[in-house]
């Protein structure tokens, strides 16, 4: 990644591929009227409630392992390595009651169905799942890419938790963001908090592109170029 690199950061996908798949039509036809390098980011939340998390995953993985595209893990990626990974009944239920049981019909449609979930869901996508990180900074330009968002008072060394289930005041007003070092000229891109209006959230410091594209709502991207402010593409189908 370099300073001239312009950013197209996704919010929450859900299982939308279609909407998905329209979006990065747009963002190609899109770089290349911009010209100079380009990079997508997911922002987390590419799976569960929406139609078809497997094609998405399989979709960003994708374009991430040709480094056209880096990924970050959200919520709800962090509910199904928990029902994965552990045999008591409560995750699985919480996972499944917050979209994961969309995610696994997504999944056995594929593959075949199971008496495990687990023997239905691709091994490769739960290693690919499971190493992305929860926060990228691009310090040269002041970016920060994160699902939920950060801890103002101790940003850089908030927690993962936080960083991915954030829902703070004291983050979402970034007016009133405490007079630290490490928060001058930044800008956080997040998703996670579905937008009432199903509008991105702007502020100076902070950028909210989850516009609920499970519950009616466009998907959306923020175009970060490196000299202009940022705007929005988005896709309803």
């Amino acid at each position: 990644m370099s300073e001239d690199t312009t950013y197209y950061a996704i919010g929450d996908v859900h299982g939308e591929i279609e909407k998905l798949e329209t979006l990065l039509g747009f963002i190609r036809d899109d770089a290349r009227n911009v010209g100079g390098p380009n990079k997508i980011v997911f922002l987390g939340d590419l799976i569960d409630r929406g139609p078809d998390s497997r094609a998405v995953v399989a979709r960003a993985k994708h374009l991430c392992e040709s480094d056209r595209a880096i990924a970050i893990k959200g919520n709800h990626e962090e509910l199904m390595l928990h029902a994965y990974d552990k045999r008591e009944s409560i995750g699985i239920y919480w996972w499944a009651e917050n979209g994961g049981d969309e995610t696994i019909l997504s999944y056995a449609r594929a593959n075949g169905f199971a008496d495990d979930f687990r023997d239905a869901i691709d091994a490769d996508h739960v290693a690919w799942i499971r190493s992305l990180p929860v926060m990228v900074h691009v310090e040269e330009r002041g970016l920060v890419f994160v699902h939920g968002g950060i801890d103002p008072k101790t940003f850089p060394n908030c927690s993962d938790e936080l960083r991915m289930w954030t829902r703070s005041r004291a983050f979402f007003d970034s007016d009133r963001w405490p007079d630290r070092d490490e928060l001058y000229d930044l800008l956080v891109v997040h998703g996670h908090t579905p937008t009432f209006d199903f509008e991105p959230d702007q502020q100076e410091r902070r950028i909210n592109v989850d516009t609920g594209a499970c519950f009616g709502g466009p998907l959306t991207a923020v175009v970060l170029p490196p000299d202009d402010p940022p705007r929005f593409l988005r896709a309803s189908a």
